[in-house]
């Protein structure tokens, strides 16, 4: 069930202020709570690079797979931005790497997207199936040759 998330907790959770967040927790604040759009609390945490305040999140059993309501899961987040760091905290947190998205996209579909090939790896390396296919019927290699890039980009996730 989605809760609204006050405006001062979404700011500490962006802001990187760690022991507000901490406190907030112990207070009882629910990791798993979403804000008016569907945002999770671990979304947002990740999506503003605060590694800190994902991994404290993420050690009081924030969901790691919870989507918004497109589906995207936090992992997908990190795929788009390029955060590989953030992304191997999910993965050893337990995020699923072949979570789909309402239309069949996965973190590898974004990382062939926007051409983020270190991050690429790291999904490839923790299980992430180059085969799935999207609604589109488009595999990882097939969005990269959407996207218009090379035959060695596009290689990258065959």
């Amino acid at each position: 069930m989605s809760v609204p998330i006050q405006d001062s907790i979404q700011d500490l959770i962006r802001n990187g202020d760690t022991a507000a967040v901490a406190h907030a927790l112990a207070s009882g604040l629910d990791p798993d709570l979403t804000d008016e759009r569907g945002f999770s609390l671990l979304m947002l945490a990740a999506y503003s690079q605060q590694q800190r305040v994902t991994e404290l999140l993420l050690q009081h059993d924030a969901d790691p797979n919870l989507p918004d309501p497109r589906g995207n899961t936090p992992l997908m987040g990190m795929a788009f931005k390029g955060y590989t760091e953030l992304a191997d905290l999910l993965l050893r947190h337990g995020a699923d790497v072949n979570a789909r998205s309402l239309d069949g996209s996965t973190a590898l579909m974004f990382c062939a997207t926007f051409k983020q090939l270190e991050l690429a790896r790291v999904l490839i390396d923790r299980g992430a199936d180059t085969g799935l296919v999207n609604a589109k019927g488009q595999t990882a290699a097939d969005v990269s040759r959407a996207a218009g890039h090379d035959r060695a980009t596009m290689a990258r996730f065959e």
